[in-house]
């Protein structure tokens, strides 16, 4: 007779997925970026911080300048084939302000939020 090995439920982390939002605020800059978890590398980043970007607005630490970089990460992940990434708030992190915004104009640019 064989008595085979207990089965075990499905581990916590094939329920994850893959893509997830993170978020810094400094008091000069806003920092956004989609980190890929099974590999733990950075998909797709914007920053306040970019030369680019620097130029074009007239406050980097603002509402208006988070949803700028929630608008640019939006359109860069698209551009690299990234439909949906989750977001998970910290328990310091409300969804109010600074973080509504950059999550609103990722909405908005096509990303979908799971």
């Amino acid at each position: 007779m064989v008595i085979l090995p207990p089965v075990r439920p499905p581990r916590i982390t094939e329920f994850l997925k893959p893509y997830v939002l993170k978020m810094h605020f400094t008091n000069k800059y806003v920092h956004a970026q989609v980190i890929h978890s099974p590999t733990a590398t950075v998909a797709a980043s914007a920053s306040s911080q970019e030369k680019a970007l620097r130029s074009t607005m007239a406050i980097t630490r603002d509402v208006a300048a988070a949803a700028k970089i929630g608008k640019i990460l939006g359109e860069r992940l698209l551009i690299k084939d990234i439909p949906a990434v989750t977001v998970i708030l910290t328990r310091e992190q409300k969804y109010h302000g600074k973080i509504k915004a950059v999550i609103d104009s990722m909405k908005e640019a096509g990303v979908k939020l799971l």
